[in-house]
């Protein structure tokens, strides 16, 4: 089948196969005289288990890792196993962080709203978010970095 068919079975765009062969997670199909790429039913296969792979958030190295551990085929459940684990322990330590975001977003609205509600019976002040310690903004917006470096 040529790539436009390929496309369509796996729910990918033709631009997508040419990158994933570009990337080397599927060999680079066979030609015709016409030079159309021809694909078959396991390269569809293979770009179904890419697309998995991705979508449980692992990157390109550890996809064709995987796609090698899935071509051996035998002995494999214990590497399996092991980026399994890795991955895990990763999204939960970016959950833990993303928590303390939210409570810390959390609190500065209440301390937003409490300001607003202040207004309407007094001299409007600064904005308590703005006005916080720098040292702790400084702090925070560093954490907020690295979480946003290390989100998919």
């Amino acid at each position: 089948m040529q790539i436009g068919e390929a496309a369509k079975l796996s729910a990918l765009t033709v631009d997508a196969i040419r990158f994933d062969e570009r990337r080397a997670l599927l060999p680079k199909a066979p030609g015709t005289a016409g030079r159309f790429r021809l694909y078959t039913a396991d390269d569809v296969a293979r770009l179904d288990f890419i697309r998995q792979m991705q979508d449980l958030g692992f990157l390109t190295t550890r996809v064709r890792q995987l796609l090698d551990l899935r071509e051996r085929r035998l002995d494999t459940c214990h590497e399996v196993r092991d980026l399994l684990k890795m991955k895990l322990a990763t999204v939960r330590s970016k959950i833990r962080e993303l928590g303390q975001l939210d409570r810390e977003l959390a609190a500065d609205l209440r301390k937003c709203n409490h300001q607003l509600k202040h207004r309407q019976k007094h001299t409007p002040r600064s904005c308590p978010v703005l006005a916080a310690s720098n040292g702790r903004k400084a702090t925070l917006h560093a954490d907020r970095s690295s979480l946003r470096a290390r989100l998919p």
